[in-house]
């Protein structure tokens, strides 16, 4: 590229990079555009040309011309009247002069121009098709076509007038020095002007439509109230600058006025029945005229009727309930005014409640015994309401009748172990099959008579034959009570209900007490009765190692008979004489003689 090209283009990317810029301008700007539109603007003011373009030089051979590069002028004018059809879009008509160093040029051109009005700024670019006028010192002027493309930033100081503070053009044209320059030359017979231009100065506006005087109009919604009911009001606004914010404030001849915006309310209590009005003044405060706006709207306070809530009572049906039954409820509501009522809003303090209306449902089913609490609301059509509660009772059901044969089973009981039983190392044996069903029976009859006496409890006292020392038969008494208790409680009975008392041997039996024992006994036979006074040490030994239980609702303890399990105590000394007699024709043979007695 040459030196001549390379000069000619300069003045083009300058002007290029101001259009740019005031585009941006423009972009950045958007969200703030004005609605002003004025019908002209008239710009006058400095204009600075570099015309950016080389002509054949004066004087010189047509057939071996030589350039000469135009130089900047910094001296001239320019101005330009703008016709706006609308906020944006007008047609241009633009006159500019440059002169310095014997040069000039003039420039008369027009089209459209495309403005963004703001609130701080107005941008705008243009496209001007031109008709200039170049006067070179030593050539005949030339004139020529071309187009001027730009644009630029105002800062208005009102509507009518702004300072341009700058505006930048890129400025292109075609001349003909056919007569300086042969045809052999084309870029100096025909040169091609890419210059830039810059302005500065002032704009005048005026014409298009006059302003709009804001307006207000205010409405109040109901427009009649009793005293004591709120009131809205509302105001809607026209014609104020749609890209400003603008504020309201409201006052009122009767009754509290509360709001900032475009609705307030309006509280009628204890104001004097009358009529009254409420007034909105709207202002936009960014504008200094025609910057506020305001309007009034009428209302009319009316005296209370006379207003009495309405009564209502309950009635439960029945009164007190057994738990999980259920109640019927009945609710009676009258207004001493005459209006409409309405029951609703059942509660209860304990079970469910449905049902709706006059009438409900109390269900007791989970709840707690003693009082619940039933109520109700009733309402009438003005708001007004009354409560009223009831009490309902709910109850345990009622108790089995105690079972005296059964209560006396389970006071007269005692359950005996082998000697040393159970041991250290088996804490779980030594209870005997028979002493099995014993506590087998007695936990199942204790189960049934909880249901009569849910507090009764067993007492259990573990004891010991003498024949140990004080420690060992205390802790053999522990393992035999707590092999009961486990025993009982393994068959339902529940552990709460037990309590375990280990004695040792401090209250054996004497061998009085064994033989009056055995003589009161009517289950021994007289050959048994015999038998087991002739066995007397083993059997007041056997007697001592027992575990006594205790009824204690009763406070009866297990009577000191011998031997409540007289079977099981008779194996010591040979068994129940039936049994034994049984026993004979089945074996045909008589029974083999027993050793002493184990102790």
């Amino acid at each position: 590229m040459s030196l001549q090209c390379k000069s000619y283009m300069g003045p083009a990317i300058r002007a290029t990079f101001f259009v740019v810029l005031a585009v941006m301008l423009i972009v950045s700007s958007a969200f703030a555009q004005s609605d002003s539109n004025p019908k002209w603007d008239l710009f006058a003011g400095y204009q600075y040309l570099n015309p950016g373009g080389t002509v054949p030089s004066a004087f010189g051979d047509p057939n071996n011309p030589t350039g000469f590069r135009i130089p900047a002028m910094a001296k001239g004018f320019g101005s330009s009247l703008t016709y706006n059809f609308d906020p944006h879009w007008g047609i241009e008509f633009d006159l500019g002069h440059n002169w310095g160093s014997s040069n000039y040029e003039t420039t008369g051109s027009a089209g459209p121009r495309f403005i963004w009005r703001t609130e701080d700024a107005n941008y705008f670019v243009h496209a001007l098709a031109s008709y200039n006028r170049l006067a070179v010192n030593g050539l005949s002027p030339s004139n020529g076509i071309g187009v001027i493309l730009g644009g630029g930033m105002d800062l208005p100081f009102g509507k009518w007038f702004a300072w341009r503070l700058f505006e930048a053009d890129y400025v292109w044209a075609k001349h003909n020095y056919a007569d300086f320059a042969s045809s052999n030359f084309p870029s100096l017979r025909r040169p091609s002007l890419e210059g830039a231009r810059l302005r500065t100065g002032v704009v005048f506006s005026w014409g298009g439509a006059p302003a709009v005087t804001p307006a207000a109009s205010c409405s109040v919604q109901p427009t009649e109230v009793m005293v004591g009911e709120p009131i809205t009001a509302t105001v809607s606004a026209r014609d104020f600058n749609p890209k400003h914010t603008v504020t309201y404030s409201w006052v009122g001849t009767g009754g509290k006025v509360s709001g900032k915006d475009t609705s307030a309310s309006i509280d009628t209590t204890d104001v004097a029945p009358g009529n009254y009005t409420v007034t909105a003044h709207v202002t936009d405060p960014k504008e200094k005229k025609n910057n506020e706006a305001s309007c009034s709207a009428s209302y009319t306070v009316k005296p209370l009727p006379p207003k009495n809530p309405p009564t209502v009572s309950l009635s439960a049906s029945p009164t007190s309930v057994v738990t999980g039954g259920t109640v019927n409820l009945s609710a009676a509501c009258s207004s001493p005014d005459g209006v409409p009522v309405s029951v609703g809003n059942w509660t209860s303090s304990g079970g469910s409640i449905s049902g709706s209306g006059n009438s409900a449902t109390l269900a007791t089913t989970g709840a707690s015994v003693g009082s619940v609490t039933v109520g109700a609301i009733c309402t009438d059509s003005r708001g007004l309401t009354g409560q009223a509660s009831t009490q309902v009772t709910v109850e345990n059901p009622p108790l089995p009748p105690v079972d005296k044969a059964l209560e006396a089973r389970l006071a007269l009981h005692s359950v005996y172990f082998p000697t040393a039983q159970p041991p250290v190392k088996d804490p779980n044996a030594g209870l005997l099959a028979s002493q099995q069903q014993t506590l087998t029976a007695l936990a199942a009859d204790f189960q049934t008579y909880l249901k009569s006496k849910p507090d009764a409890h067993l007492i259990l006292e573990g004891h010991a034959d003498p024949r140990g020392s004080v420690p060992y038969n205390q802790a053999l008494s522990e393992r035999r009570v707590a092999r009961v208790k486990n025993f009982l409680t393994e068959h339902g009975v529940p552990e709460g209900s037990i309590e375990t008392k280990a004695l040792g041997d401090q209250h054996n039996l004497t061998a009085a007490e064994v033989k009056a024992s055995v003589e009161q006994n009517p289950e021994l036979t007289k050959e048994e009765r015999a038998r087991v006074l002739r066995n007397e040490r083993t059997i007041i030994l056997a007697s001592n190692r027992r575990v006594d239980v205790t009824l204690s609702t009763t406070g009866e303890v297990s009577a000191r008979q011998f031997p409540f399990n007289a079977a099981d105590s008779l194996t010591l000394i040979g068994g129940r004489q039936a049994a034994a007699k049984k026993a004979l024709p089945a074996a045909k043979k008589t029974p083999p003689k027993k050793g002493p007695p184990k102790k």
